[in-house]
């Protein structure tokens, strides 16, 4: 019979917050797969649990590589467990290819519920948390980013998002342009840890702050948009349109370029653009 995945739920902070159950699954494993194993090591110390499998890394750089060798394991009816750096297997972390590939050949799969910053923050957060969505990482650079971020302009959901330290302020910076430096959000930073910080304000302010430097893991979530107004084209014609519609009815041309940029889910500055060109 086919062996058992276990995707293993780690602490984001606090050992102490490691379920009871990761220990059994970690030294009663045949495999253990993990993103670092320096860190599977400090783990299992702070558990005071020895491994009784083999380990292997399982990281980015050869998670499409590593996949077929830990398939064979579980066909051969092991029990392999994986583990991240922090939080949940496959969640902005390695894990999708191995769970896919399993799926495909009818093996089980599990998992040890654990911590997890997407909720945790959402729960910090003081924002809606009825209704969310996870985008996980921005793009890198500056183009992709405000694409992508635009696209999210009349999202009503509750955001949150994965971000560097050293690309915090500039990722606040360009939601500020795409949503509104109004828009209520807030920064969570080193959650569960010594040093855990959660900033609330609107994203103008978050992008000011964050100028000063940012250190340690960030989630950052952001309030969905409130749906208010009707969706505007993005040819110029309309967009010169609506800011002219609006400012006929006391909107000051900033205001009307903030609004209309929301309603057609473009950064303000392109709406500045064709308004002004």
């Amino acid at each position: 019979m086919a062996g058992v995945l276990v995707l293993a739920g780690t602490p984001i902070g606090q050992a102490g917050d490691a379920p009871p159950r990761l220990a059994a699954e970690l030294s009663g494993a045949d495999v253990v797969a993990a993103e670092d194993t320096r860190r599977l090591k400090r783990l299992c110390a702070d558990l005071q649990i020895t491994l009784g499998g083999r380990v292997v890394s399982y990281f980015e750089g050869n998670e499409q590589a590593r996949t077929p060798v830990l398939l064979e394991a579980l066909l051969a009816g092991e029990r392999v467990v994986l583990v991240t750096d922090a939080g949940m297997p496959s969640v902005s972390d390695p894990g999708y290819r191995l769970v896919a590939a399993a799926v495909e050949r009818d093996v089980r799969v599990t998992a040890v519920p654990g911590p997890s910053a997407v909720l945790t923050a959402l729960a910090v957060s003081g924002l809606p948390v009825d209704r969310f969505c996870f985008e996980g990482f921005l793009p890198r650079k500056a183009g992709e980013r405000a694409r992508r971020l635009a696209a999210l302009a009349t999202e009503e959901r509750t955001m949150v998002f994965f971000e560097a330290p050293h690309r915090t302020e500039a990722a606040l910076a360009a939601m500020a342009e795409a949503l509104g430096d109004d828009r209520p959000a807030a920064v969570c930073r080193e959650l569960t840890k010594t040093h855990e910080e959660v900033r609330r304000g609107p994203l103008g302010e978050l992008a000011a702050w964050a100028g000063e430097g940012v250190r340690g893991e960030v989630t950052v979530v952001v309030q969905g948009s409130s749906g208010g107004g009707p969706a505007v084209a993005t040819d110029p014609g309309s967009l010169r349109a609506a800011v002219a519609d609006l400012e006929a009815t006391g909107s000051s041309r900033k205001e009307a370029i903030a609004e209309v940029a929301r309603r057609a889910g473009l950064p303000k500055r392109e709406v500045y653009d064709v308004v002004h060109r």
